[in-house]
């Protein structure tokens, strides 16, 4: 587990759920040229969003945004004396700082990952007792109607209605879940476009930063409405139109 996670303000998560992922995104790293945006990350080497092969189930909800717990699950090993059970992921979620996200990689033989509906109505409900708001894995779920009652997001590859006998094999290491890679302890922001992660100690600058970029977004969009020729438009933005050469 991370040991120097940045301890955040409550009004700084509130200011946070208010903002669309996309946004976050932008100021993380998706823009590097634009002043408000942070440059964490190279945009396209580095794995810090979400890609498609995850998708959110409950889009209605909006946005989420916790500290990073992760585990990874699989099949039961006969060469691996494992000691680890689900106990120690809801431990984990327990010490970690509030609000959590779970992040679950799972890691299952060619043909299994589609069918595995890992964690469903009993296991997000312990989830919650221990402050998680959130769940990302790279493969299914289940009890789908269940868990949305509970007011819990997830960003998975699908549903399906059971699985087989499992095992957790580690709990609080990095991993890599649907095309993000991940640290416990980092910040990850999801809604129904999927979901970002960020260093925990830049969250007041990052909600800084997405308020400004969402106020000049506003301004712009007010802008390009009263525009009705691409004339117009190249005005509004700062440029200069020029009628083709004859």
């Amino acid at each position: 587990m991370a040991k120097n996670t940045a301890k955040i303000q409550d009004s700084t998560f509130d200011g946070l759920r208010k903002i669309d992922t996309p946004t976050i995104t932008n100021v993380v790293a998706t823009y590097p040229k634009n002043p408000l945006c942070l440059g964490l990350y190279n945009p396209w080497t580095e794995n810090w969003y979400t890609d498609t092969s995850i998708r959110c189930m409950y889009p209605e909800m909006g946005p989420r945004i916790g500290y990073a717990v992760t585990c990874v699950y699989g099949m039961p090993d006969p060469n691996f004396q494992n000691r680890l059970t689900f106990m120690d992921v809801v431990d984990a979620l327990d010490a970690m700082q509030k609000p959590t996200i779970l992040v679950i990689q799972q890691k299952w033989p060619e043909g299994i990952l589609a069918k595995a509906g890992l964690a469903g109505e009993v296991m997000v409900t312990t989830m919650t007792r221990v402050g998680c708001v959130g769940m990302i894995s790279n493969g299914p779920s289940r009890d789908i109607d269940a868990v949305r009652k509970l007011n819990f997001q997830l960003l998975l590859s699908g549903i399906t209605a059971g699985h087989g006998e499992m095992a957790v094999q580690a709990v609080n290491v990095p991993v890599s879940v649907g095309g993000m890679d991940v640290a416990p302890g980092e910040l990850i922001h999801m809604d129904e476009n999927g979901a970002v992660k960020f260093p925990a100690d830049r969250a007041e600058i990052v909600l800084a930063n997405a308020t400004r970029m969402l106020e000049d977004e506003a301004a712009q969009f007010a802008r390009l409405r009263t525009a009705n020729s691409a004339a117009e438009i190249r005005a509004l933005s700062g440029g200069t139109y020029s009628e083709k050469k004859k």
